[in-house]
């Protein structure tokens, strides 16, 4: 079973963002906007990391920790835009693992959740393969198989379909695509993402212009077949 990771957090498309990321690294996720679903989602979930907003309507990120932390011991990023030393202080003394300020990198918070995972003693997520109709996906060896035919991939095309593979059925926009391959947005170069799908296309489609797996959601973006 996956490692599941619970966001909480009332900016639903950084939700978004950090959602894609955590499934792209083959972790399981639930989402709660407020401390107040947060103490459900936690209970019902029982995840083994809690990325935590501080600042949220109904309850904010220090009352759910004090709740939660009187019942539970699980690692707690804290993902807030406040700044100030004493906010930092305040979490860490209510038990929070780790503290990183909004805006950031979303490589930085993979790899701090990695790192949290490891000290708490966590292994490593699993289903490092996936395999959406024809397409097996490695993400250790980063190999790439449709059928018994090995596909050559550029880090970029590679992780943009792996994106695509982990939720297949689901319509990614431009910039959720681009924030996959850049990890930061930038919305002047996001049609650089259709010339990244063509050429897989290219690579994984029988015939290019009748796309059989990576499928154009027209004035949204694209998703990856599930048949």
């Amino acid at each position: 079973m996956p490692q599941t990771i619970l966001i909480v957090d009332d900016e639903k498309r950084l939700v978004s963002l950090v959602e894609s990321y955590l499934t792209q690294e083959g972790y399981r996720v639930a989402i709660a906007y407020n401390g107040r679903e947060a103490l459900t989602a936690a209970d019902k979930e029982k995840p083994d990391l809690i990325i935590l907003d501080i600042m949220m309507p109904e309850m904010n990120g220090y009352d759910f920790m004090r709740v939660h932390r009187s019942q539970h011991d699980t690692p707690i990023i804290m993902l807030t835009a406040k700044v100030e030393d004493d906010d930092k202080i305040i979490g860490l003394e209510l038990g929070a693992d780790d503290y990183i300020v909004k805006p950031f990198k979303p490589r930085e918070l993979m790899a701090r959740v990695r790192n949290v995972l490891r000290r708490a003693g966590k292994s490593s997520p699993t289903g490092k393969t996936l395999k959406v109709a024809d397409i097996v996906l490695d993400r250790d060896s980063r190999e790439v198989l449709v059928g018994e035919r090995s596909v050559d991939l550029t880090p970029s095309e590679f992780d943009l379909l792996a994106a695509l593979m982990t939720a297949p059925g689901r319509v990614f926009s431009r910039l959720d695509l681009l924030d996959v391959i850049q990890g930061v947005r930038y919305e002047g170069y996001e049609r650089t993402i259709d010339t990244h799908v063509k050429n897989l296309r290219a690579k994984l489609e029988d015939d290019p212009r009748k796309p059989r797996h990576i499928e154009t959601v027209y004035g949204v973006g694209y998703r990856l077949s599930r048949n």
